[in-house]
């Protein structure tokens, strides 16, 4: 073999060893970089139970919070909210009733990914205790009922008089 072909192996073999570095390194940056773009998508905000306390500070005032049943295509579940939307008083306690059932022949583990319109209300949804805060696993064919707590910040805009949870 002569000098003349090892040259470009090396290089190929350099260019190679550069991808795999900035393919790695760029994997590393997905991670706070998929926090940032969920946050700012209204998706997967407040996943931990907040330690918000009941308040009157939002007496008087009313905002109406929707419902909706969002599932991604070819879903092996039903989700169906016991209500689809009920009116509130900003800083009081309240909870949301769902049915669940798993449609899967065999079981499986889930986990809901809540997602809050419009988008910049998402950090005024306080959530106490929801299902989605953690996997859930479901025998083939299952049905359960959970409950989501709540308490919508009284530091609402006061623009703001309604907001869908999906």
């Amino acid at each position: 073999m002569n000098g003349h072909a090892r040259k470009p192996d090396r290089s190929l073999l350099r260019s190679l060893l550069l991808m795999v570095a900035g393919s790695f390194a760029f994997g590393f940056a997905l991670i706070p970089l998929y926090d940032v773009i969920c946050e700012a998508a209204g998706i997967k905000v407040n996943d931990a139970p907040s330690a918000i306390v009941e308040s009157e500070a939002g007496a008087g005032r009313e905002v109406t919070l929707e419902f909706v049943s969002l599932l991604a295509p070819g879903s092996e579940f039903e989700l169906v909210p016991e209500a689809t939307e009920m009116a509130l008083q900003p800083g009081r306690l309240y909870e949301a009733k769902f049915r669940i059932r798993s449609k899967a022949s065999v079981p499986v583990v889930a986990q809901a990914v809540p997602s809050v319109a419009p988008i910049t209300t998402s950090r005024y949804l306080q959530k106490t205790e929801c299902f989605c805060f953690t996997p859930q696993t479901f025998a083939a064919g299952e049905e359960r009922e959970f409950t989501v707590r709540f308490i919508v910040d009284p530091d609402l805009p006061e623009q703001v008089d309604r907001m869908t949870l999906a």
